[in-house]
């Protein structure tokens, strides 16, 4: 068996990660050309190393001189013999650290390209994957796999390449020198072959298993800390500690076994190499005694040999980190090919009025119906409230809008064309969307509210917006005004003041359509008052569609629609359909 099918055996995922990342190579051709150039002359200055010595074993020790040396004094010799050597060797190095340094940048930006399609990947799936996705996986994916995979590249792929291409070249040379001894130097390596892929395919195994332990503790650990305020109040400390050290427990016991699986692989091959040597030694000896070999190219024969096997010894060295990778890059492509699910549309949405309609609209998860025939229009400019019981499909609706998914069967339209013929960037651009719960970033205050718009704003655009949203006055109360941070998801925020932030944030959006879902659910009283006058505000000369069970605020509305078993159970006026509502 040879190296090559070895590998072949042992790592086959990593094959196949490699095919996938093949197009993401190509920009950085040169750079891996480069490398491997330099991976080729630090080969052959390998190769070249122990022939200084033969000459001084074979010429100069036994005085046995070329014709054209013969002038020359025996410490002449040594010392162009030492010079010899220590060219070669300083070459290898030389070529050896710019072949590292070559891969390692082809390797860094290529696998930086592969984070960032990744993320941007991610940011494309629909709505029901990432519902059903854990956001520690995922996060491990993105950052733990794509950096064990770029590590790997450098610490354990490219010396196992280097490897290989010394063996390539030592087993020519060692054929050349004596076929017969070359062939005795061999005989282990069959055997070598078996040992690394059977023991590799066991590796492989349990780092695969130990790397999805990883994801869902890294999913055990994301979900705590996200809810660690629900966590402290309720006394599940130690329930959730539990949980994640019952995970952490499994992944050590994994790694434990990987690492004495590697431990052992690496020994067995130490102990055959040791053999194969031995055998060696033996028979080159006998051919020297016989005059069939000189002292010089035993020694050769012998340095070789330590060279020859390094291929195995690497892999057995490196065998959990290479078996980690492929695991690692296997998570990584399977995100990568996860199916966008939803296609984009071709037609530019700009200049809408935003008209809205609904024709027999069903949308349903797997054994749930949510959405059984939906039927509505919205004129542009009307102010409409959507009510009804919890879990009728009030924020399935805005999700349909917002194409963050399409409706099973019928279709939503606006200003008259189907929302699946916009592309999806641009239909969401005519849309200012203030969700139930704002999503703010660690960053400053003027930041925050600047991510609403469409381009560059001005801070004077910026203060507009504030206050428009009844913000101004709670952000200039603080000593650092719009340059005050906010902590992780607004922890240093009141609910009402994340709120008007967000209003703040739709209102830097030149958009048609306002879609607002529960925007005064928790709020005291205060803090409703001065959202919805800044909801009213923002509303004028837009569409508004508001989700909400505050038939007070519905009220307000210049229309109600009441969702009822997926379907709209009543649509007018708000004092009309309220009042049926309340009785």
């Amino acid at each position: 068996m040879t190296r090559p099918e070895t590998l072949q055996q042992a790592l086959p995922g990593l094959g196949r990660v490699l095919r996938r990342l093949a197009p993401y190579m190509r920009p950085y051709r040169g750079l891996m050309l480069g490398g491997a150039l330099s991976l080729i002359a630090a080969t052959l200055m390998k190769l070249v190393e122990p022939w200084p010595l033969k000459f001084v074993i074979d010429r100069v020790v036994t005085a046995d001189m070329p014709s054209g040396l013969a002038s020359l004094g025996a410490a002449q010799l040594l010392a162009l013999c030492a010079l010899g050597l220590v060219a070669a060797t300083a070459l290898r190095a030389l070529f050896d650290y710019l072949a590292t340094l070559g891969f390692a940048l082809a390797g860094n930006r290529l696998l930086s390209d592969v984070r960032a399609d990744l993320f941007a990947h991610l940011q494309r799936l629909p709505l029901a994957f990432h519902t059903g996705a854990r956001t520690g996986d995922m996060t491990l994916r993105l950052i733990g796999d794509v950096g064990m995979l770029r590590e790997t590249a450098v610490t354990a792929a490219l010396p196992i390449l280097a490897s290989l291409l010394v063996l390539v070249g030592m087993i020519g040379v060692m054929l050349w020198l004596d076929p017969w001894l070359a062939l005795v130097a061999l005989l282990p390596l069959p055997l070598l072959g078996w040992l690394t892929a059977r023991m590799g395919r066991k590796i492989r195994s349990v780092s695969r298993d130990q790397r999805k332990r990883e994801g869902a503790m890294a999913a055990t650990a994301t979900e705590a800390l996200a809810g660690m305020r629900t966590i402290q109040a309720l006394g599940l400390e130690d329930r959730i500690g539990a949980r994640f050290g019952a995970a952490n427990a499994k992944s050590l016991r994994e790694g434990v076994k990987g690492t004495r699986l590697s431990a052992g692989l690496e020994r067995g091959v130490d102990l055959l190499v040791g053999a194969a040597t031995a055998l060696v030694l033996w028979v080159g000896a006998l051919a020297v005694m016989d005059g069939r070999l000189t002292p010089g190219a035993l020694l050769v024969f012998i340095t070789y040999m330590k060279n020859t096997f390094r291929p195995v010894r690497d892999y057995a060295k490196y065998s959990a980190r290479l078996a980690k990778a492929s695991a690692a890059g296997e998570r990584v492509i399977e995100l990568l090919d996860t199916d966008a699910g939803l296609p984009d549309g071709s037609v530019k949405a700009q200049g809408l009025s935003g008209a809205i309609s609904a024709r027999n609209v069903h949308f349903g998860h797997p054994g749930r119906a949510v959405l059984n025939g939906v039927d509505f229009d919205i004129h542009a400019g009307q102010f409409v409230a959507i009510i009804g019981p919890s879990g009728t499909g009030k924020s399935t609706l805005a999700s349909l809008i917002l194409r963050l998914a399409d409706p099973d069967r019928g279709a939503l339209t606006l200003d008259g064309r189907d929302l699946r013929d916009f592309t999806r960037a641009s239909l969401r651009r005519q849309i200012s969307y203030v969700p139930q719960e704002p999503l703010l970033f660690r960053t400053t205050i003027a930041e925050n509210i600047a991510m609403g718009a469409d381009g560059e704003v001005s801070p004077a655009e910026i203060e507009a917006a504030a206050r428009l949203a009844n913000a101004h006055d709670f952000i200039i109360a603080r000593p650092e005004g719009y340059d005050a941070r906010i902590e992780e998801r607004g922890g240093n925020l009141s609910a009402g003041q994340r709120q008007r932030l967000a209003i703040a944030r739709a209102a830097l959006r030149s958009a048609p359509i306002l879609l607002l879902d529960e925007p005064t659910v928790g709020l005291d009283s205060e803090s409703e008052a001065a959202v919805q006058q800044a909801i009213l505000r923002l509303a004028r000369g837009r569409t508004v569609l508001t989700i909400t069970h505050d038939l007070r605020f519905a009220a307000r509305a210049d229309r109600v629609l009441v969702l009822s078993g997926g379907k709209v159970a009543a649509d007018g006026p708000p004092d009309k359909v309220l009042t049926h509502v309340a009785e």
